[in-house]
């Protein structure tokens, strides 16, 4: 790869705005990341700061999902147990019990899983 402004060169990096191969002379570091000297420095700068806020968002929606799942858990586990202890006295409703809280451990499983994607 050489340098986009001067082709002569050989490109020592990327500009993370432009993508663009840069000579030592053309590259600006930048938050420790390579920006087109003079042109993009601002724009990299801003891209460095919206990716840091997206990792802080990214670790509380990990913190909600993780949250959530605990608690839709232990009601969909407490919903089962209630519905097994009175199925002999409430018949149909004790089965309707289970099954509240047979799909509140599949929310609580389901919000495990997405929450283990922000990492």
């Amino acid at each position: 790869m050489t340098c986009f402004y001067h082709p002569e060169r050989p490109a020592v990096g990327v500009c993370k705005h432009c993508g663009r191969g840069l000579c030592g002379d053309c590259a600006a570091l930048v938050d420790d990341t390579l920006a087109c000297r003079n042109r993009h420095e601002q724009a990299v700068h801003g891209l460095n700061l919206a990716n840091e806020r997206n990792v802080l968002q990214s670790a509380r929606f990990r913190a909600s999902y993780q949250r959530n799942a605990i608690f839709y858990g232990l009601v969909g586990l407490l919903f089962v147990a209630f519905g097994l202890s009175q199925y002999r006295f409430l018949g149909l409703e004790g089965i309707f019990f289970m099954m509240i809280g047979v799909f509140l451990l599949y929310a609580g499983i389901a919000n495990y899983l997405e929450g283990r994607k922000y990492r």
